[in-house]
């Protein structure tokens, strides 16, 4: 995979425009100087279970086949005690993947691969490094020192940019597995585990991203208010997110994309030998039925 396949527009130009800003570099370099990624990496590292073939393997056989088809390293996998579902990637020079428990059972297993896919798009598509970047000048902009007072015209630049970025990790998951599991992944984070969601109309819950744009663009105080309420997150609106990618579903470029071997190449004419349902290249363990292959 090259993420000129699937790079969301918005994501293209939003980093464009950030990496043109007078004085980000200066900033770039500050963060990498001062070993925020070390810390890190460490925190996460004594404070976590790292997933392997021998630990926990019925949770970390999701990651390496996914890698595979990406056609990127297989970074280190954790696993953290918390019950909000939540996902994130950090590190650059050494990338962790961190997956929590609540996210692991909320989520089924095709749920949890364009889960895992979608951190790994951002791997793939080189995010990582600034939104690493993103989470230092929103939590230590004093660290900066005398580089403090240009860190508020990067930050919500970054930010920008960091929404428009995950567009195309959902993108990315949406190739691994279908841009149907993207959004109901987005309901389940949205509105509650499958027992509460598994019936939403997707297309009906796109529609309010729809209505809020009607609201937001009605005149400039509505504009100026969503804009104080926007700047400072780092996701699109869930409604938002759902909408891009059963757009892009119906678009040319996805419909290349599945008429190539790169929507394909996870089909397989091997089976399971215990449930006897097809399996793919790659796989250590059954994702139906969980027996070691």
């Amino acid at each position: 995979m090259s993420p000129s396949d699937f790079i969301h527009p918005e994501d293209a130009a939003a980093l464009h425009q950030m990496e043109s800003i007078p004085g980000f570099a200066a900033i770039v370099r500050k963060i990498l100087s001062v070993g925020y990624e070390t810390l890190q990496y460490g925190v996460n590292m004594a404070s976590n279970i790292r997933l392997s073939e021998r630990q926990l393997p019925e949770i970390y056989r999701h990651l390496p086949p996914i890698c595979k088809r990406m056609g990127i390293p297989v970074p280190e996998f954790y696993l953290q005690m918390d019950p909000t579902p939540n996902a994130f990637t950090f590190g650059d020079t050494r990338i962790f993947i961190t997956v929590t428990s609540g996210l692991v059972e909320m989520m089924n297993d095709e749920e949890l691969d364009a889960v895992i896919a979608h951190e790994c798009g951002h791997i793939l598509c080189r995010h990582v490094l600034y939104h690493t970047i993103a989470q230092w000048i929103s939590h230590g902009m004093d660290a900066l020192g005398f580089l403090g007072s240009l860190a508020a015209p990067v930050q919500y630049a970054i930010l920008y940019w960091h929404r428009k970025s995950e567009l195309s990790a959902d993108r990315a998951a949406s190739i691994i597995t279908s841009p149907q599991t993207v959004a109901t992944v987005m309901a389940r984070l949205a509105g509650g585990p499958k027992s509460i969601t598994s019936q939403i109309d997707l297309k009906e819950w796109a529609s309010q991203a729809d209505e809020y744009d009607h609201i937001r663009n009605a005149n400039l105080w509505n504009k100026t208010l969503q804009l104080t309420v926007i700047a400072s997150l780092d996701h699109p609106f869930a409604a938002v997110r759902v909408r891009e990618i059963l757009k892009w579903a119906e678009s040319e470029q996805y419909r290349i994309l599945k008429n190539t071997k790169l929507l394909t190449s996870n089909t397989s004419s091997r089976t399971c030998p215990n449930c006897g349902k097809p399996i793919g290249d790659g796989w250590q363990f059954c994702r139906h039925c969980g027996i070691q292959l």
